[in-house]
C-alpha cells in the first residue's frame, strides 16, 4: 500500500518512533541499587539501653523490600532469572546455614556425607520431613508459603539451618561488616522488613517501615538490630523428644 505523497514524509518518523519504544522504555525506567548498614548490638545488662556492645560479626541479617506501588508490583512480578538453590549436607552441617528465597522456590538438599541424613522442619514456615536418605542422594522441597523455616536433621542434633521465603525479589543478607545491597528496584514505595535468627521478634517487627526509592534516595541508612542474649539453638528431634546420645567409643587396648 502506497501513502499519498503529502504523507510520505511523516510515515518514516512514525515507524522509527514505534521501533524505538522498547529503548525509550528502558531509558525512562532506570532501576535503582539501594544500600543500608546493619548495626548488630548485644545487650550485656538487663537494664534497657545499658552495656550494649557491637559484635565484630554483623552477618546474616536479612532485609527485604516488598513493593507497595502498583508499578513496583508489576516489575517484581516479571520473570526472575532461574537460580539453582541448594542446602548441602556436608561434615554434619548445612551449607549455607541461612538461605533466603522468593516464595515458590525449589531448594535441593544433596547429601554429601558418607552416611544417612533426615532433614525435617516441623515448626513455622514450610513443614516437611524428607526421611532417611543415603550418601549421594538428593531430595528437594518447594517453599510455597511466606515465612521462616527452621531445619534440622533427625540424626545429628548439631545440624541446623534456616530458609526464609519472602514474597518479593528484592532482598539481601548482611555481610560480616553489616553491609546490605539490593539491586534492580524501580522507583516507588516499599515496605522494609528485617529478620535475624538471634533477634527479638518484637524488636524486629518494630523495624518494619515504608520507604520511598528514587535515584535521589538510594541509601536506607543504619538499621539497628539487638541480639537476643538468651537465644539457644537447642531443639528436639522430629518426634518432639530429646536426641539419643551417641554410643561411647571407648575401646580397650589389646
Amino acid at each position: 500500500m502506497r501513502f499519498p505523497a503529502k504523507f510520505r514524509r511523516t510515515a518514516i518518523p512514525v515507524v522509527a518512533c514505534f521501533a524505538s519504544l522498547s529503548y525509550c522504555g528502558v531509558a525512562s525506567g532506570q532501576l535503582n541499587t539501594v544500600s543500608a548498614h546493619v548495626v548488630l548490638k548485644k545487650k550485656e545488662s538487663s537494664k534497657p539501653g545499658k552495656n550494649v556492645t557491637t559484635p565484630a560479626d554483623s552477618s546474616n541479617v536479612v532485609v527485604w523490600l516488598k513493593p507497595v506501588d502498583r508499578a513496583a508490583v508489576d516489575a517484581s512480578a516479571a520473570e526472575q532469572p532461574h537460580k539453582r538453590l541448594q542446602l548441602i549436607q556436608k561434615n554434619k552441617s548445612f551449607q549455607p546455614h541461612l538461605l533466603v528465597v522468593p516464595v515458590g522456590s525449589v531448594v535441593e538438599f544433596p547429601n554429601r556425607d558418607p552416611f544417612f541424613h533426615n532433614v525435617f522442619s516441623l515448626f513455622d514456615g514450610k513443614r516437611f520431613d524428607l526421611g532417611l536418605y543415603e550418601a549421594g542422594a538428593t531430595n528437594s522441597v518447594r517453599f510455597d508459603r511466606v515465612g521462616v523455616s527452621f531445619l534440622f536433621c533427625n540424626i545429628h542434633p548439631e545440624m541446623s539451618a534456616v530458609v526464609v521465603a519472602v514474597d518479593t525479589p528484592y532482598f539481601s543478607v548482611s555481610d560480616r561488616d553489616g553491609n546490605i545491597t539490593i539491586a534492580g528496584l524501580p522507583d516507588g514505595k516499599y515496605e522494609l522488613h528485617v529478620w535475624f535468627e538471634r533477634g527479638i521478634p518484637a524488636d524486629l517487627k518494630a523495624l518494619t517501615r515504608t520507604v520511598t526509592i528514587t535515584p535521589a534516595t538510594q541509601n536506607l541508612g543504619s538499621i539497628s538490630v539487638v541480639e537476643n542474649s538468651s537465644f539457644s539453638s537447642a531443639h528436639k528431634n522430629k518426634y518432639g523428644q530429646d536426641y539419643t546420645p551417641p554410643p561411647p567409643q571407648d575401646y580397650s587396648q589389646p
